[in-house]
């Protein structure tokens, strides 16, 4: 927490993936591997317009039950 670091926006607001439309920033953290193997996923909240990249501080985790 509270560490600063670098997203990769691949899904900005309002992206439509398949009928699911992105109501928030979404990407991941490079260089950084989570538990699935794959790049840390992050969300950017508070920020209300599409995104390629982001640099700010961690301020919480969230553990999905399913992936």
């Amino acid at each position: 927490m509270g560490k600063t670091v670098r997203i990769v926006v691949d899904r900005p607001i309002g992206y439509d993936h398949n009928g699911l439309v992105y109501p928030i920033n979404y990407g991941y953290i490079p260089g950084i591997i989570a538990g699935d193997g794959e790049a840390q996923d992050a969300y950017i909240l508070g920020i209300d317009e599409p995104l390629t990249e982001f640099e700010g501080q961690v301020v919480g985790a969230v553990r999905r039950k399913n992936d």
